[in-house]
């Protein structure tokens, strides 16, 4: 874990940002295009909140159990980078 530069927390594997939250409410995870259009298109993430066009993802959590759909996503993310 990692202080982000614009707030929050960062998680990375080695060098790469595997993606950050903001407090307890918001995740942004950087995904390639293809399975960035994916999880969009499954509604289990959003266009990025501040920058929709870029790879980013936005994943809001409005309770408890919105924790469990984003740490999935960052599982991914770690087997991504491991592989």
């Amino acid at each position: 874990m990692h202080p982000h530069r614009f707030g929050g927390v960062e998680y990375r594997y080695g060098r790469k940002e595997m993606g950050h939250v903001h407090g307890d409410r918001l995740a942004d995870l950087p995904l390639p295009r293809k399975l960035h259009d994916q999880v969009i298109a499954e509604g289990r993430a959003a266009p990025h909140h501040v920058l929709p066009e870029s790879g980013w993802v936005s994943c809001w959590m409005n309770g408890p159990d919105d924790a469990a759909g984003v740490i999935e996503l960052f599982r991914l993310q770690y087997e991504r980078y491991s592989a």
